[in-house]
């Protein structure tokens, strides 16, 4: 990955979980089977529940092992341009808190996806197409970190106990794997962003990106 792609985008947003959306999490969660830590699995998505139809866009979901001491692994979202996937931006989208849910990316900031909030009388939660998506014009990597955010987890307890800098470090690992995985999107331009403490997490990020270039 060349570093002249590397460009950072950070923004301060905030926004809080409604309790309707605690009972969509659990369909989110696409669990591949028990493999290797270091291992990488993804899953294409093509409906959810609460959702109309098939999705309108192409949603892949997956695990990636960043640390075999601990089974450390971290879960993310990828969403396609729906303009040209082939040559638009790839930008890696981090929420803060830290460990806030990615979802909160995926359906209430940046993604495709937002739900109808009101009115709303239990039940599964309605979900609907966000017109005003950035996959309009970028693919969309959200990814869930540090360990211990939305789904990522490690197997060991000493996996959850992350700072910055490891969990900076752990993004690098996920990335080069993914990038492993998706030799496509090596030639796209690259951008990091996030919302809140994810603006501490990104410049280190960055600066591992760069200095690993530059050996």
């Amino acid at each position: 990955m060349s570093s002249k792609l590397l460009r950072l985008r950070t923004a301060r947003q905030r926004h809080f979980l409604p309790p309707p959306l605690l009972q969509l999490v659990p369909v989110l969660l696409l669990l591949p089977p028990s493999r290797p830590a270091s291992a990488a699995a993804a899953t294409a998505v093509t409906h959810l529940p609460g959702f109309d139809g098939p999705l309108p866009f192409n949603l892949e979901t997956g695990y990636v092992g960043v640390e075999e001491e601990t089974g450390a692994e971290l879960f993310y979202y990828f969403v396609e341009s729906e303009r040209s996937p082939g040559t638009d931006p790839l930008l890696l989208w981090l929420t803060g808190g830290p460990r806030c849910s990615i979802i909160m990316g995926l359906a209430f900031e940046i993604g495709p996806l937002k739900f109808v909030l009101a009115p709303y009388s239990g039940g599964l939660p309605e979900l609907v197409y966000n017109p005003y998506s950035w996959t309009k014009m970028a693919n969309i990597l959200l990814l869930d970190s540090p360990v211990g955010s939305g789904f990522s987890f490690a197997r060991d307890p000493k996996g959850y106990y992350v700072g910055d800098y490891s969990s900076s470090s752990q993004v690098q690992t996920f990335l080069n794997k993914w990038f492993t995985d998706h030799p496509q999107y090596l030639s796209n331009p690259f951008y990091i962003g996030g919302d809140s403490y994810a603006g501490k997490v990104i410049p280190l990020i960055a600066q591992g990106i760069s200095e690993g270039n530059n050996e």
